[in-house]
């Protein structure tokens, strides 16, 4: 009865790089991670909307995580990537990252959840730190880092 308890209280996530710094994204929301590739940019967007790409004859908006965090802007290498996210709302996404890392599985105790003072902040990126065996992952709320209006 143990080991059915453990299975569910764990989450798996993928763990990309932006600058120095190591992220997480909750794996149910990962559709499909794309090499970097040609994107077309669209006219009088915000600043972090870098344009659209076709994946498999579907339009896909893409953005920079990076642009929208306030870090310095994309620096595209041969380790970039865009990871195409499925949300309910928005539907897919592709976001810019500069490299992904691993797959990591995380006890629900090895989450530490992050509260901040005011609800209607815009810069609550970040849903939770997660312990591993390398550090600290931190954990991206993705509702708060992707438009509503994409």
């Amino acid at each position: 009865m143990d080991e059915l308890k453990i299975a569910s209280e764990t989450t798996q996530f993928i763990v990309i790089n932006l600058g120095d710094e190591q992220y997480g994204i909750n794996i149910k929301y990962v559709d499909n991670i794309v090499r970097m590739t040609h994107i077309t940019r669209v006219p009088k967007v915000d600043s972090y909307f870098k344009g659209v790409i076709n994946l498999r004859g579907e339009v896909v908006p893409v953005m920079s995580i990076r642009v929208k965090m306030g870090l310095p802007e994309d620096e595209f290498t041969k380790s970039t990537r865009i990871i195409i996210i499925k949300l309910d709302q928005q539907g897919y996404i592709g976001v810019i990252v500069d490299e992904v890392k691993e797959v990591v599985t995380l006890d629900n105790d090895q989450i530490e959840k992050v509260s901040y003072e005011t609800k209607d902040e815009k810069g609550n990126f970040i849903s939770g730190v997660g312990k591993c065996k390398d550090g600290l992952i931190s954990l991206l709320d993705l509702n708060m880092v992707v438009p509503e209006n994409s």
